[in-house]
């Protein structure tokens, strides 16, 4: 049983699917793309300390702890990347979470993140629930590499949060070979800095041929 803080009593967690093991050409190609754009929505946020077990089959270990579950009748999806800022913080910061639960019953402009997330954003456990706008990101077809370079960008430097990224553009290198460059903002309680970050793979196939990650 997950251990939520929540202002109305812990939302219902009965009936999760078991944890699995997940592969990068099973969660990743299977994601789906939104030719519409969802627009930010304000609400609350409010934090717990996961789990094994979650509806969409996705750890919260996932993404550096950089997590989030979000109500079944949301229209946000398994996988989905969120930006989320604490509007509650006297100068407002951002992180990127990866959702990873889905609540039933949970409301539509509530969030539930992870302690870690909850801790990024600058907000005291203590506190509970902060006033938050959550945006989704991305929402077009030219990015879905980017989902992948983020979570690389997430562990490849701890003690940062990504608080934003960029799709920058495609290059064909090869008839087998595309090239996929993002940027990325990365922060920590010193310092900001800025990332980039490719990936080439074959079309295809779909599989990853190559990606590095630079500062810039």
């Amino acid at each position: 049983m997950y251990q939520n803080y929540y202002s109305q009593g812990n939302p219902n967690y009965n009936g999760y699917y078991p944890y699995y093991q997940y592969s990068y050409d099973s969660y990743y190609r299977g994601y789906p793309y939104y030719e519409t754009r969802q627009q930010p929505v304000r609400g609350q946020a409010t934090w717990t300390e996961g789990g094994q077990v979650t509806q969409c089959g996705i750890p919260w270990s996932h993404n550096e702890f950089m997590t989030a579950a979000v109500g079944a009748e949301t229209p946000y999806q398994c996988g989905q990347t969120l930006r989320v800022r604490n509007l509650s913080s006297p100068v407002p910061k951002d992180i990127l979470v990866e959702v990873v639960d889905k609540v039933p019953d949970f409301p539509a402009n509530k969030i539930n993140l992870h302690r870690k997330a909850f801790l990024a954003l600058g907000a005291n456990p203590s506190v509970g629930v902060i006033n938050v706008e959550i945006t989704p990101s991305p929402e077009v077809k030219q990015e879905e590499w980017g989902r992948y370079l983020l979570a690389v960008a997430q562990s490849a430097y701890p003690g940062y949060n990504v608080t934003n990224y960029t799709y920058v553009g495609r290059k064909e290198l090869a008839p087998t070979q595309i090239q996929q460059t993002y940027n990325f903002v990365l922060k920590s309680p010193q310092e900001e800095i800025r990332v980039q970050g490719n990936v080439i793979y074959n079309p295809n196939t779909n599989r990853v041929i190559s990606f590095d990650l630079k500062e810039v």
